[in-house]
């Protein structure tokens, strides 16, 4: 790979890394060829855009990167595959389901809304990230509750208040 390839592969992810919000680095050595079919495909079905990356490059582009990434160069030993995702946990789930049958991919690490995650044990917790639209859809539910109370306070209460009103003005007669 030439000089200039080099530094256009490093552009390319680092224009990658901006426009993503949820990275997460993973080890798909090993897998045979129709395996690794396999896991594109469910990546694919998922809305995830999986890549196999040199380290060297990923580690300058995330120097060259306006995210802080922390911990995350650490783990770029190995293989390394990058699987980028607008929901924060598809890839996790994708992973946890994809090693019901196989030993891989290994997470090795995962950039959540900023938020970074070194190692495979972090997986579950991944899983369980709630995304952006379920957090919303939590937050409107919670929302209306209280909302919700108030309505049918007033339409029970107006109710007695008509009927206290009314017993008063029985009561002057």
């Amino acid at each position: 790979m030439t000089r200039e390839e080099k530094s256009q592969v490093i552009e390319d992810l680092t224009a990658q890394l901006a426009d993503n919000t949820n990275i997460y680095l993973t080890d798909i050595s090993g897998l045979n060829a129709g395996v690794t079919s396999d896991l594109r495909r469910a990546c694919f079905k998922a809305n995830i855009k999986l890549a196999v990356v040199k380290n060297t490059l990923l580690a300058k582009a995330m120097e060259a990167s306006d995210k802080e990434f922390g911990e995350l160069p650490t783990v770029l030993k190995g293989n390394t595959s990058v699987m980028y995702s607008e929901t924060g946990n598809a890839p996790a789930k994708v992973i946890k389901t994809f090693r019901k049958k196989s030993d891989k991919p290994l997470l090795k690490g995962a950039f959540i809304e900023e938020a970074i995650y070194i190692g495979d044990d972090q997986l579950d917790a991944l899983v369980n990230i709630k995304s952006r639209e379920e957090l919303i859809g939590d937050i409107v539910t919670l929302l209306q509750s209280p909302a919700k109370n108030v309505v049918s306070a007033l339409q029970s209460g107006g109710g007695k208040l008509a009927g206290i009103i009314k017993t008063l003005s029985e009561k002057e007669g």
